[in-house]
């Protein structure tokens, strides 16, 4: 039940500082479809050089569009000519096949650096929309195919792509010597992950800073839940919070200078704002309730959290400085752990229905609710920067995965480790 309420009452035991890589890649899965996608094709990237290429770059395009939901692949069976360069391209074959735009590419060898470059078709048009040249080191192939897709994505579709940005999320395991909790930043497809911490008791709550540099994180090392931040790029870390009772569900303002987080004090449990320079604390709701996991407005100016108040798990919006709390969500009796899309427009919930727990997402004001997910266990929402998916923790078959929804058209798919349990994913800046 993916009430994480109840992870505010959880008592654990001691750390283990010991950043690894991680040995699990996530698998990843596609279901669905999408309405009013665009039919494109991306030719396998001709290759010049010795053996094989270090990475398939059309294929990581391809699965990259492929899982924005917003895109209707050609599949490679169905191609009749498989060119590199555009004089070798007879745009008839395409128009034929149904096909909008066309992209092609090479990449050759240069030393030990690769040079990759791409072309953007109009097909119907016969000409070129975009197109580049990038020089990269075997191990920023990857990125380039990812930067190479944001681009695609940003001519066809008028905003930006999120395929160069990253995930972390929290993998558990259970192995010899127990059980084992990984705190893992990876690629946002799944690939290249590095585990940052890893501890024999629990880690919660893993929250991005605004410049993707950091994670705030709750962990139990001390046999009580406390506030740590971690510099992804060395390891280091400062425990931020360790006041008495509960402390839990870290976000970052947006001018990254403060923690909205959740403390229990006088028997309360209320959101407090907590100033990264002085450690001071200021609280912000003042409830018998329940009130936590609150996340910022991008202005700053508010947070959007969940409470009990209302005898259920409700939303609710509140001055970040304090004041009259209001109520956002009133479909159903449990809305939780909420997520604010980058612009600030729409809330992403779990939402309890005849299914189970669901991932919803409904306009600030209340409007155009609907739901995005079909498991019985989803939960911990977690937008694009985009704004144009969302990424959450689901069940399975008795597997903990990561999903992801698109808010266009029903494309969704699901990411998993082999012997890992994977849950609360939060997506990068």
């Amino acid at each position: 039940m993916p009430k994480r309420l109840a992870k505010l009452l959880t008592v654990a035991l001691t750390l283990a500082l010991c950043p690894v890589v991680a040995k699990s890649e996530l698998l990843i899965e596609i279901t669905g479809g999408a309405e009013a996608a665009v039919p494109i094709a991306v030719v396998p990237f001709g290759w010049s050089g010795s053996g094989s290429p270090p990475q398939d770059i059309g294929a990581i395009i391809s699965n990259n569009l492929t899982r924005s939901g917003q895109f209707e692949l050609l599949p490679q069976e169905d191609f009749i000519e498989r060119p590199t360069r555009r004089e070798q391209i007879n745009f008839g074959n395409w128009r034929a096949l149904g096909v909008d735009h066309l992209v092609i590419g090479e990449v050759e060898q240069d030393g030990d650096r690769y040079r990759v470059s791409y072309q953007l078709l109009d097909v119907f048009a016969g000409s070129s929309m975009a197109g580049r040249r990038y020089s990269a080191g075997v191990d920023d192939l990857r990125t380039a195919a990812h930067t190479i897709s944001d681009e695609i994505y940003e001519e066809l579709l008028g905003r930006p792509g999120a395929f160069n940005t990253r995930i972390a999320y929290v993998a558990i395991s259970d192995e010899s010597e127990g059980r084992r909790w990984r705190l893992v930043f990876a690629d946002a497809d799944g690939h290249y992950p590095e585990s940052i911490l890893s501890s024999r008791e629990p880690i919660m709550s893993p929250s991005w800073s605004p410049d993707g540099q950091r994670l705030a994180y709750v962990s139990f090392e001390s046999r009580r839940s406390e506030i740590f931040v971690q510099e992804i790029a060395t390891g280091e870390r400062e425990r931020v919070a360790s006041f008495e009772g509960i402390n839990s569900a870290p976000s970052w303002s947006p001018d990254g200078r403060r923690l909205a987080v959740t403390r229990s004090r006088g028997g309360q449990t209320d959101i407090h704002v907590l100033d990264l320079s002085t450690g001071e604390t200021r609280q912000v709701t003042d409830h018998w309730a329940i009130d936590t996991e609150a996340v910022w407005t991008p202005d700053g100016r508010h947070l959007i959290f969940t409470s009990d108040r209302a005898g259920g798990p409700q939303i609710y919006r509140v001055r970040a400085d304090g004041g009259q709390v209001e109520r956002l969500t009133f479909e159903g009796n449990y809305n939780a752990s909420p997520a604010l899309s980058p612009d600030g427009r729409q809330i992403a919930m779990v939402h309890r229905n005849q299914r189970g727990y669901v991932i919803a997402v409904q306009d600030i004001d209340g409007r155009n609710f609907r739901v995005l997910t079909r498991g019985e266990q989803d939960e911990s929402p977690s937008f694009a920067p985009n704004g144009a998916l969302i990424l959450y923790a689901t069940r399975a078959n008795g597997r903990h995965l990561l999903g992801t929804a698109s808010l266009f058209g029903d494309r969704r798919q699901t990411m998993s480790t082999e012997g890992q349990r994977i849950r609360e994913p939060a997506w990068s800046p």
